[in-house]
């Protein structure tokens, strides 16, 4: 009998009806770096065993929704410097930077060229640090 493993790595699939101009923003804007290119579907390290994909809706499980209830948060060291980088990429920001004192976070939100909710988050409180990194 085989050992049980366990579960070794996460992804996050986003489903688009066009790739191309979704493409720059997570490779040359976030910066992320593509480990995979399945043609239709390219999947990004965002940090350790966490991984984001981007999905051709025409071959992908799902398709492309005007509206989704899908959120992406982003942990970052220092939410300040990436919403001054992000302003200046001309990316839809949607609000300003805040201070959520009473779940200890400093965060802003914004959208990708495919319409998908990205939330960039800085923890505050030293547990959360802990947990999440510093």
């Amino acid at each position: 009998m085989t050992e049980f493993k366990g579960i070794i790595a996460q992804i996050t699939f986003l489903y688009y009806h066009e790739l191309e101009p979704v493409i720059p923003f997570y490779e040359q804007i976030l910066g992320l770096e593509r480990v995979e290119d399945q043609g239709w579907a390219k999947i990004y390290r965002v940090q350790g065993d966490a991984y984001l994909g981007i999905v051709a809706g025409e071959k992908g499980l799902h398709v492309p929704r005007p509206e989704n209830a899908v959120l992406v948060t982003l942990v970052v060291n220092d939410a300040a410097q990436w919403y001054a980088k992000l302003k200046g990429a001309d990316v839809e920001i949607l609000g300003e930077l805040e201070n959520r004192e009473e779940i200890g976070i400093r965060c802003f939100f914004l959208k990708d060229p495919g319409g998908y909710m990205l939330e960039v988050q800085q923890f505050l409180r030293p547990e959360q640090i802990q947990v999440f990194g510093s």
